[in-house]
Formats: C-alpha cells, structure tokens, sequence
C-alpha cells in the first residue's frame, strides 16, 4: 500500500487549485509577449497568457485554435491558457466538424 503524507503546503495548493475556473475558447487574436485574446464559449472575451507547461513543451497557439482558459474568480478578464485541443479532440466533441 502506498501512504501519502499530507502537509498544509499540499492542501494548500489544492485550495487554490479547486478555485480556479476553466472555460473553452476559442483564440480571435495573437498579441505580444505570447498573450492572446480568447472569446469563451459564453462570449466574453479574455486576456489570457500562456502556461508554463504549453511554453515547456513548445506548443504553438495559433489564430482560430481552441483552448482550454483558466480564469481567477477575482478577475475574470485575465486568464491562463492550460490546454490547445487538437483536431482529434474537437471531432470528439463536435461531430459536425469537417476537415
């Protein structure tokens, strides 16, 4: 059996982790310094930056790509883009899609 040891610093991380809210959008505009303007799927629209795990692993955002964006619950004009579904996703998601 595998025992986690559990400290505040975790639980701590996991607060803060379950605040977050994740919405999909999809990216209208490519600005500077790898910020991006994103229209959610409930139609406003966001500034959002990429994650460190996205510029890690040299994942590129283009025009018209749909992303994955967290957003704060104490500013919901900024966000952080975690996620670039691929084309297999989105057929998944939206049968009507055709490429």
């Amino acid at each position: 059996m595998l025992y986690y040891r559990s400290s505040r610093k975790n639980n701590k991380l996991n607060s803060e982790k379950q605040s977050l809210i994740e919405m999909q959008g999809v990216v209208t505009q490519c600005l500077s310094n790898a910020m991006f303007r994103v229209k959610l799927e409930n139609g406003f629209n966001v500034l959002a930056h990429v994650s460190g795990k996205i510029r890690r692993n040299y994942i590129r955002i283009l025009l018209g790509d749909q992303v994955t964006v967290e957003l704060s619950p104490y500013d919901l004009t900024r966000g952080r883009i975690v996620y670039r579904l691929r084309q297999n996703d989105l057929k998944l998601t939206n049968p009507h899609v055709e490429n």
